[in-house]
């Protein structure tokens, strides 16, 4: 009786502990006062997850969250993070220790950190994203609860730390679900772990959560216009703030209403002092925005995207995106991508193409991925997971859903790249697909009217060689965009004979076309896996493309080899998904230079 009483008590103590911590997403991490717990940290495979139930499926009241040390000879503890193996955090534990290479289940990881609280300050514990559920605990209190697998929490350990040495214990469980997002079925590899940033940020008690500073599209006389939203952690009127950037000679103050917010505040700027960012001259402004002796800077560009009929307009200049797909993966071999090299090797071999735009498929990339291609003026398009057969009747899926779309656009709201926002990727058909997505869409769109709204549909009505794309989702997105496989899932000899109707007056995306080649195989070009196969493939492809009527742009599948568990056959695949125009180790294969030399010509 006792031991259930002590369960009920700390599952209740667990419970509102989590409701009292989670905040939401601060924007701006990388402008703000921080301590990085990046570094080796203890790990604990769980495979039964025995230190969060006991056998009876309650709370164990021995769980690892506790970190327990035994305090007299005779106790038992079955764990000790400290005679634990450590990893590098941020990282995948399926490419750091070989036999997590398959591993689909919970992981405890752990990390000693010394910290003293300033008087009148608040810490936040952030994480860049962690794979798939998670569990916060800081010495031995429940923090927080997160899922998605894609982006950003943090929450409010102020009053769990303590002068000294402390403990922060993370469960992390990357198991498969129907009621995901993603859901049980992907092409990827579904790295584990708290794999990007973690750290303690340091901010008052009233801080600036987030802002929004963009261009608007028209233009009135010689005049442009910036809209300027900002909110706080919380509801506090009348606190100034003041919006600064140097180099435009702008200086401007505003108050916060009562909710703790500055709503939709319009600044002119002269037409002719402003130099918009484009993929030629990704110019970007320092932007200040300070708040009781403290200052947020950021560099922010200003541009505008939208279409009239087919034509994508950049600045009010059509602009063709010539664009490859990217998976966050890490350049040279496997294992999830984090930090400004690995971002700017994978773009610079975009660059190298010939790229001016690259889709980060199939979920929100980690921040220093838009950044840099931000810096090196690349367009970005910019996905959630709701990928191929969703829950779509579940309401904690569609919430989930949303919640992503939310965290995606609040941290990158303010980078100029980023043209499209991106809701889903090949999904099938249904009236309760149509629900839930048209539902996202216009959601999405009321949290920025800014950018487009877009997903990579499929082609789903063909006749011998015409197709017909018909889906409903069209009357919501900006872009019509859908994936193509001829050549790869259909004869390669059937491109030249093919028809596309596409029966919308809206710019035209193909967000996927390719096929597969081992880098060093050579032979016919009809030979499957041959790099001349593929090599032929976007030749045919490219030639059919041309004729499509509204095309504005594509991004290929993809631009370099990656892990995925459904691509099996040995020594060809042996788990990589083979259709990248680069090898998984850096190499260029053949079909390469065919869509460097198409993109050359546009």
């Amino acid at each position: 009786m006792k031991q259930i009483l002590f369960t009920l008590l700390l599952q209740s103590l667990i419970v509102s502990t989590a409701r009292a911590t989670v905040v939401t997403q601060i924007s701006n991490v990388m402008a703000r006062q921080t301590t990085s717990l990046n570094g080796q940290w203890n790990y604990i495979v769980d495979v039964q997850e025995e230190g969060y139930y006991d056998y009876r499926m309650n709370l164990n009241r021995w769980g690892f969250f506790l970190n327990a040390k035994p305090q007299q000879p005779e106790d038992l503890i079955e764990y000790d993070f400290d005679k634990a193996p450590t990893m590098q955090i941020p990282g995948d534990w399926n490419t750091q220790d070989e036999k997590l290479f398959f591993y689909e289940g919970t992981v405890w990881f752990k990390r000693s950190f010394e910290w003293h609280q300033t008087a009148g300050r608040h810490t936040l514990l952030y994480f860049g994203a962690a794979n798939y559920d998670t569990h916060v605990y800081v010495n031995g209190k429940h923090a927080g609860h997160h899922v998605g697998g894609f982006t950003p929490f943090n929450l409010d350990v102020t009053e769990l730390l303590k002068d000294g040495e402390n403990v922060v214990i993370v469960k992390v469980d990357n198991k498969r679900r129907a009621e995901n997002v993603p859901t049980l079925i992907f092409d990827w590899w579904n790295y584990g772990g708290i794999t990007r940033d973690v750290c303690l940020i340091d901010v008052a008690e009233t801080y600036i959560e987030n802002f929004s500073l963009q261009l608007d599209k028209a233009i009135n006389g010689k005049k442009r216009t910036l809209d300027f939203s900002l909110k706080l952690n919380k509801p506090v009127n009348n606190q100034q703030v003041t919006l600064s950037i140097p180099e435009l000679k702008v200086k401007q103050q505003y108050m916060t209403d009562a909710e703790g917010k500055i709503s939709n505040c319009q600044l002119s700027i002269s037409n002719s002092k402003l130099t918009l960012w484009s993929p030629k001259n990704p110019k970007r402004y320092r932007v200040e925005v300070s708040m009781n002796g403290e200052t947020l800077v950021d560099s922010i560009g200003f541009r505008t995207i939208e279409t009239r009929g087919k034509q994508l307009l950049l600045n009010g200049n059509p602009i063709f995106l010539k664009g490859i797909s990217i998976h966050e993966e890490k350049p040279n071999g496997g294992g999830r991508a984090n930090g400004t090299s690995d971002a700017h090797t994978l773009l610079s071999w975009a660059k190298e193409l010939g790229c001016n735009f690259v889709r980060l498929a199939h979920y929100p990339h980690n921040e220093y991925m838009v950044r840099e291609a931000e810096r090196m003026g690349i367009l970005v398009w910019s996905e959630i997971p709701c990928y191929w057969t969703i829950d779509w009747k579940n309401t904690e899926t569609y919430n989930n859903a949303q919640q992503q779309v939310t965290d995606m656009i609040q941290r990158d709201q303010n980078r100029a790249n980023i043209i499209i926002w991106s809701i889903a990727n090949e999904t099938p058909h249904s009236p309760e697909r149509d629900q839930f997505l048209g539902r996202l869409a216009q959601y999405a769109r009321s949290l920025d009217n800014t950018r487009l709204i877009s997903m990579a549909m499929e082609v789903t009505s063909a006749s011998n060689y015409k197709n017909r794309l018909q889906d409903n989702m069209s009357k919501y997105v900006d872009v019509v965009s859908f994936n193509q496989y001829i050549g790869w899932y259909r004869d390669v000899n059937d491109a030249p004979k093919m028809v596309w109707e596409i029966p919308y007056d809206k710019p035209v995306i193909i967000s996927e076309f390719g096929g597969g080649a081992k880098y060093g195989l050579h032979g016919a070009k009809n030979q499957r896996w041959t790099e001349e196969f593929q090599e032929n493939l976007y030749r045919e492809n490219v030639a059919m493309l041309d004729k499509i009527d509204g095309l504005a742009g594509t991004s290929p599948w993809i631009l370099k080899d990656f892990r995925s568990p459904r691509r099996v056959l040995n020594g060809i695949q042996d788990y990589y998904n083979r259709k990248g125009l680069f090898s998984d180790k850096g190499e260029k294969k053949k079909a390469f230079y065919v869509l460097k030399q198409w993109y050359e010509g546009k």
